[in-house]
C-alpha cells in the first residue's frame, strides 16, 4: 500500500526517537485509514476513547480535547499499535 506524503510524515513523527508530542490526532486517524484500518463504533459512554482495528489488531486511544495534539503517551501507544499491526518505516523514511 502506498501512502501519500502527509501520511508518511505522520508515520515518521509517530516512530521518531525521542518521542514527539506534536502529532495531530486527525493526522493519526487519516494514517490508520490510509493503512486500511477502521475506526470501530465506540461503546456506550465511551467519551473521548476511540477504538481502531488494523491487520487484526485493536487499539484504544484517547482523542485529545479541546486541543488537537496527542500527548506523548498517546503517541507511544499509537507507535506500539502500528508495530503490532506490522507497520514499519520504509528504508527511505527512516531519516526521522
Amino acid at each position: 500500500m502506498t501512502l501519500n506524503a502527509a501520511n508518511r510524515a505522520t508515520l515518521r513523527m509517530i516512530f521518531a526517537d525521542p518521542m514527539r508530542g506534536d502529532v495531530r490526532w486527525d493526522d493519526f486517524v487519516r494514517l490508520v485509514n490510509a493503512l486500511g484500518g477502521e475506526w470501530l463504533k465506540p461503546g456506550h459512554a465511551a467519551g473521548s476513547r476511540r477504538k481502531a482495528k488494523l491487520n487484526g489488531r485493536k487499539g484504544l486511544f484517547h482523542s485529545p480535547h479541546p486541543g488537537a495534539l496527542m500527548k506523548k503517551g498517546s503517541v507511544e501507544s499509537a507507535a506500539e499499535f502500528l508495530r503490532n499491526a506490522g507497520v514499519t518505516l520504509a528504508p527511505e523514511d527512516e531519516r526521522c
